[in-house]
């Protein structure tokens, strides 16, 4: 969907350090050996923290949102390193948000390996905001092979977002807001109330190994939605979702997308832009090596005509991308309408510009496999193909395309075969 919004762990063992050594050990004379068990002795400063100790009963009935944040803030107000430990367990949690800057803290790494459960009740959330928020932190690693559960089967039936231009926004599962060098590796997001992850001014932003997923069915379930942010890399994940697998929206520049499998939902794109004024610019973005299975698209650019403002995408490159069974596998489509209709009142104002195209194979649902629909006022500049081989899934006869204010460049193999 890519809808533009504003967005805005930990027994404490500071007494303990490895195989439950008590801190300071070496200094108190209590031996060598414990001195051998703390290689930077007193030059390295690392404390750890459970949530369980901080009252977390991880139940799965019992609301442990107070000692979450409680352990947070013992945690964010320490010196040094810091890893926080949410063990094995079901945890029901309320809105969470774990805000730095943690001023004295060089990195935090939280080890979550428990099953988060999200409330299900709507009232303690706000407009747009997220069920779990990091804000302002430097240093942050978010790993351990735990899941977050939005339990948005109750939720969906109240998403007006389809209909309505101003709907309600409900809950993000995960959001990272203007953090710097954050890793996220090794967890799963699933049934999120909206969108699953969203990054909002976030720098230095490296993803790996991500399962997200949610029915095809569910609305504006984006996997991860990227937005204001710049040197971001997500590699190695798994998303199926109701809407797009990743959305990259506005301001965005420097952003890597590889190795992704995608499937169901509505693929990767861009967008949507040019729906509000001043929105920023988007550039360098790198969509390689992935693969969408029976999504409604695979690669697609969507703006919206009648923009307030004037905008641009540029230097964008999506190679080596496979279809297997995609309706839409190329799209450019620069009168975006998510609702039933829409009576634009002029063209879009986002330039397109400096696209590439290149090694997209496989089979494709729909008669036509690329169509670029570009802006009357703008139209798009510097739009390559080269080397696409799209067959319609069916084998019956070959694919076409279709082109509007745009005269595409075209390299190598090209099936279907270049617009007239």
């Amino acid at each position: 969907m890519g809808l533009e919004i504003p967005f805005k762990l930990l027994l404490l063992f500071s007494s303990f350090s490895f195989a439950g050594v008590p801190a300071g050990a070496a200094t108190a004379g209590l031996g060598s050996q414990y001195a051998q068990l703390l290689p930077y002795n007193n030059q390295r400063t690392s404390h750890f923290f459970n949530v369980k100790t901080f009252g977390a009963q991880a139940d799965g009935l019992t609301d442990d949102t107070k000692a979450f944040l409680s352990a947070w803030n013992k945690a964010c107000q320490a010196t040094g390193e810091v890893d926080i430990m949410i063990p094995k367990g079901t945890y029901l949690v309320g809105p969470l948000k774990f805000a730095g800057p943690c001023e004295n803290v060089s990195k935090i790494i939280v080890h979550m390996k428990g099953y988060l459960k999200a409330t299900t009740n709507l009232f303690k959330y706000g407009d747009g905001a997220g069920w779990v928020e990091f804000r302002w932190i430097e240093g942050l690693t978010l790993t351990g092979g735990g899941t977050f559960d939005g339990q948005g089967a109750k939720a969906w039936p109240y998403n007006s977002c389809s209909t309505d231009f101003n709907c309600k926004l409900l809950p993000t599962n995960v959001k990272f807001l203007a953090m710097n060098r954050t890793i996220v590796r090794g967890i799963t997001s699933v049934n999120s109330k909206f969108f699953h992850m969203a990054l909002v001014e976030c720098k230095n932003f490296k993803g790996s190994k991500i399962k997200i997923s949610a029915p095809a069915d569910s609305p504006n379930t984006d996997g991860i939605h990227i937005q204001r942010s710049s040197s971001v890399y997500f590699s190695r994940s798994l998303i199926g979702t109701g809407d797009d697998c990743i959305s990259t929206g506005q301001g965005n520049s420097q952003v890597t997308i590889t190795s992704i499998s995608c499937g169901p939902g509505h693929g990767i794109s861009v967008g949507s832009l040019g729906r509000y004024k001043d929105e920023g610019d988007v550039s360098g973005l790198v969509v390689r090596d992935c693969t969408m299975i029976g999504t409604s698209n695979g690669i697609r650019i969507k703006t919206w005509a009648n923009s307030p403002g004037r905008s641009a995408a540029t230097n964008m490159t999506f190679e080596n991308i496979n279809m297997e069974n995609v309706t839409n596998p190329i799209i450019i489509d620069q009168a975006y309408c998510p609702f039933a209709s829409c009576t634009p009142m002029g063209p879009s104002q986002v330039k397109l510009s400096d696209i590439y195209f290149k090694k997209i194979k496989g089979t494709s649902l729909s008669a036509v496999a690329v169509a670029l629909e570009c802006s009357k006022g703008i139209p798009c500049q510097d739009i390559y193909l080269e080397d696409v081989h799209l067959e319609l899934a069916t084998g019956e006869k070959q694919v076409t395309s279709t082109c509007k204010n745009v005269r595409a460049k075209y390299i190598g193999t090209q099936i279907p075969p270049p617009c007239a």
